[in-house]
């Protein structure tokens, strides 16, 4: 799932009663980006949580750059 994302994307797993997803990136120096969390209700990740990664990732890594 988090390889479609973005490189360096990670999935953290949250067990409980209630299924929780955090979505990060810890691969530079000065910050550690969470890009998305939320509940999973389903076994298949909703799209729209998907996406919603995928653009932060991309303003993430568009932030990045600029800011070398």
């Amino acid at each position: 799932m988090v390889a479609t994302i973005g490189t360096g994307a990670i999935e953290l797993r949250i067990h409980g009663q209630v299924e929780h997803r955090v979505i990060y990136v810890a691969k530079f120096e000065t910050a550690v980006y969470v890009l998305h969390a939320f509940v999973k209700n389903t076994q298949r990740t909703p799209l729209p949580d998907l996406e919603l990664a995928t653009i932060r990732y991309r303003m993430m890594t568009m932030r990045e750059r600029k800011s070398r």
